[in-house]
């Protein structure tokens, strides 16, 4: 079956963070048709029981492909990533990407051996997390911190609102203050939400740390598994579809244009 051009590719979260793995991969691949999806019925996915990510995921998913027909998924959510992923891909005919903490980039370029992991309470507990850790980081001191707050800050941050950045001070504080946070030099980002709030955890951090994320891993491996498949020659402005529509959807409005979606739609 020949593909078309107009096909797009289709990211999803719970809420906004997935933005920062669609924004690397759209610099790879400007002209891409984009469909970014956001659970926001089923927001925030980091406080949730595995039973009902796993529910919930596969089923919105397999909703979104019927009604999208994109040429390629991409889970862009650690949380629904380290539960839904395997899945997801039994569901779908269609090539998924998942999103999964960078431990192993984090391992390379630790100097102290002592890495962070920040992200939701549902990632940093998954057995996903700790078989990266055993895989890629285990000559190193891995330290886990979950942090829900974060994730209404970065959501915060998009629609325009002023920050608390004692949200992001005490998202760290739970990094550093335990045995080894004093030694502690990469923190890996293991929420597609909080890149988007990197600079203010720069801004409050109390030396310098190096933040670490998948976004452009993940562009690379869409770009591979794209490779000498047909583009528009133009992007024509990508679609953000909600399974909820409120007035938080609309506050995001000019955020969303700027990442070049300029249509929003609910499921």
């Amino acid at each position: 079956m020949t593909l078309s051009p107009s096909a797009p590719l289709l990211f999803f979260d719970s809420g906004v963070g997935g933005l920062s793995i669609m924004a690397p991969t759209r610099v790879l691949l400007p002209t891409a048709p984009v469909v970014y999806a956001a659970d926001r019925a089923g927001y925030p996915y980091g406080t949730k029981s595995e039973s009902e990510i796993s529910a919930r995921v596969p089923a919105l998913l397999g909703r979104l492909v019927e009604r999208y027909r994109p040429r390629l998924a991409v889970i862009a959510c650690n949380t629904a990533s380290t539960i839904a992923l395997s899945s997801v891909r039994a569901a779908l005919d269609i090539p998924v990407v998942g999103t999964v903490p960078a431990i192993k980039p984090a391992a390379l370029r630790s100097k102290s051996r002592v890495i962070g992991v920040l992200g939701t309470e549902a990632t940093v507990r998954q057995p996903y997390v700790d078989r990266l850790a055993a895989d890629h980081g285990a000559d190193c001191t891995i330290l886990r911190h979950g942090s829900a707050g974060l994730v209404a800050l970065a959501e915060a941050k998009l629609r325009g609102e002023p920050l608390d950045l004692d949200i992001a001070r005490d998202a760290l504080d739970g990094l550093l203050d335990q045995p080894g946070g004093d030694r502690m030099d990469v923190i890996v980002l293991a929420c597609t939400h909080f890149p988007l709030v990197q600079a203010e955890l720069e801004a409050v951090a109390p030396r310098p740390l190096q933040f670490l994320h998948g976004g452009g891993g993940i562009a690379r491996r869409v770009v591979q598994l794209t490779r000498n498949q047909p583009w528009p020659e133009d992007f024509e402005g990508g679609t953000a579809v909600f399974t909820r529509l409120d007035p938080d959807v609309d506050a995001l409005a000019p955020s969303l244009a700027a990442y070049g979606l300029t249509r929003i739609e609910g499921l």
